[in-house]
């Protein structure tokens, strides 16, 4: 074969070669992404029960900061595309892993007093993919419990509670 019966199979062959590589190389970026999302969504949760085991717990901010928000943005999150306040579920539990019933009431059996773990939940977020015609990942829950602390309230008995500013 001489060169001139050769021309239109270069082209073929980079058609050939060329989709493979753009599927390899998006794939790869697709997966970084999601490396990203899925580290975003634990680091997320894990922010939300620290701020939640802090802060006061009719403080609004707190789903909010977990986010990455500002204390004054409602929106949706800034670092994490489709994520907002309220894909996140914040719970108050008493010593046996049940949720407080009241927990903003001082005086009540299942009130504040019985607050003793705080745990933030993101449930059923779905991670949409940039390729066209695949629509999105169902990501598994991502939950973080940790013991209350001061709950914005100063910790000592017969002291009117301070409410701490987050």
């Amino acid at each position: 074969m001489n060169a001139r019966q050769m021309r239109g199979v270069y082209v073929v062959e980079f058609a050939i070669i060329g989709l493979l590589l753009f599927t390899l190389l998006f794939g790869v970026l697709e997966m970084g992404r999601l490396f990203f999302t899925v580290n975003a969504l634990n680091e997320t949760v894990r922010r939300g029960a620290r701020l939640a085991a802090v802060c006061d717990i009719s403080e609004p901010r707190i789903l909010r900061r977990a986010i990455y928000n500002a204390a004054n943005d409602s929106g949706a999150s800034s670092l994490i595309g489709g994520l907002d306040t309220a894909d996140l579920s914040l719970t108050y539990l008493d010593g046996t892993g049940g949720p407080v019933l009241l927990p903003s009431d001082p005086v009540a059996v299942n009130g504040f007093r019985a607050i003793r773990y705080v745990r933030l939940q993101v449930r059923g977020f779905t991670f949409s993919l940039l390729i066209p015609g695949f629509g999105g990942i169902t990501l598994p829950d991502f939950q973080s419990i940790l013991p209350r602390e001061s709950l914005g309230r100063h910790a000592e008995e017969g002291v009117v509670p301070e409410i701490t500013p987050c």
